[in-house]
């Protein structure tokens, strides 16, 4: 059974490739189990994207959301649209009110 697969589009004008691959490592290591892949993909076409999907679901865009995530806010939204009952550790942590 495969899992659903994180698509990671990137500017390579922009020289956001090894920003993605970080991206990709991060999320490879701690969905391990649940994911498909992590797909990274170049773009020329669009200056300036940086956008992550899964399964063609928008999860970040650079243009929309403002920046780049924060990978603990990041690996949350995964988790909440892929293994709601998983827990991530750190990231789950970080978002807890003092």
């Amino acid at each position: 059974m495969s899992g659903p697969v994180v698509t990671i589009t990137y500017c390579t004008r922009c020289r956001w490739l090894l920003r993605a691959q970080w991206y990709q490592g991060e999320l490879l290591s701690t969905f391990e189990q649940v994911l498909g892949g992590v797909t990274l993909v170049p773009s020329t076409v669009d200056g300036g994207v940086f956008r992550i999907d899964v399964d063609g679901t928008a999860l970040w865009n650079r243009k929309r959301d403002g920046g780049f995530p924060e990978i603990t806010d990041l690996k949350r939204r995964l988790r909440d649209l892929v293994a709601p009952d998983m827990a991530v550790g750190h990231a789950d942590r970080a978002a807890e009110p003092s």
